[in-house]
């Protein structure tokens, strides 16, 4: 087993009177992809947004290696090592690709003012690059560098997101519904990118309502339900789970 990189210890998001995640708790192991999943309204985007640095924590905290992390604004979490996409594409439609993924690079290749300004940002401009192209062609993004990122077909697009993130150099990467809108040429492409992703050494966790893309991608996969943790396990284990089928559909067949 790989130890835990993040840990989310009892974690618990109010809104007034309202408890939108309830002493949640679960760990991702180090290497693997993680599955978040749950009927809606249960709590998942909400634990996203606590990961991730959007909310902070109203109880409980995440910890990064053991370190705590909640309470972090977004952009100290992610240059921590926890970046996150987003359900709807967040990219600069009138930018280009390229473009799209140097802006991923800056907290790697953080800009200077005053060394632009005397010329002297040369090697953070050449480094921040190289970084962009190389990520471009882990994602087979090459040939479509200098196109403008709002042209791109919905999948490339969502590849696109995934590329900026990886352009940070995360340990864990947080995927908002990844497959969202997809046709099955573009669900298989996003698989086999994310398997790829997993072996370059990146932790994904992933909140997905395509049971099938769940099933045939997580090492791991944890429900929730209103809010609280409600069972745990490998895909066969949750696909024959009764209180997991009983959320999902009232107990009459088996997740699928």
């Amino acid at each position: 087993m790989s130890a835990a990189l993040l840990e989310m210890e009892k974690l618990a998001m109010r809104f007034g009177g309202l408890t939108a995640v309830d002493k949640l708790s679960f760990s991702v192991e180090e290497g693997t992809i993680h599955g978040l999943i749950g009927p809606n309204g249960a709590g998942k985007t909400t634990t996203f947004n606590m990961i991730s640095g959007f909310y902070t924590p109203s109880e409980g905290r995440v910890l990064l290696r053991g370190d705590v992390i909640s309470g972090l604004a977004m952009h100290e979490v992610a240059r921590r090592g926890v970046v996150r996409t987003f359900q709807h594409s967040t990219l600069f439609a009138e930018m280009t690709v390229l473009e799209n993924v140097l802006v991923g690079t800056h907290m790697k290749f953080p800009p200077n003012v005053f060394a632009a300004i005397v010329g002297q940002d040369g090697a953070a401009r050449r480094g921040a690059r190289a970084r962009a192209e190389e990520v471009l062609d882990f994602f087979g993004l090459s040939d479509l560098a200098g196109e403008q990122a709002g042209d791109l077909p919905h999948g490339h697009q969502r590849a696109l997101g995934m590329a900026v993130a990886m352009a940070a150099q995360p340990a864990v990467m947080l995927l908002d519904e990844p497959f969202t809108g997809m046709n099955p040429e573009e669900t298989r492409r996003m698989m086999e990118l994310m398997f790829k992703l997993r072996d370059s050494g990146i932790t994904i966790l992933l909140v997905e309502h395509d049971m099938h893309a769940i099933m045939g991608l997580c090492d791991r996969i944890t429900v929730m339900s209103f809010g609280r943790f409600l069972a745990e396990g490998g895909p066969q284990e949750i696909r024959s789970h009764p209180e997991v089928i009983e959320a999902y559909l009232g107990g009459s067949r088996h997740v699928a």
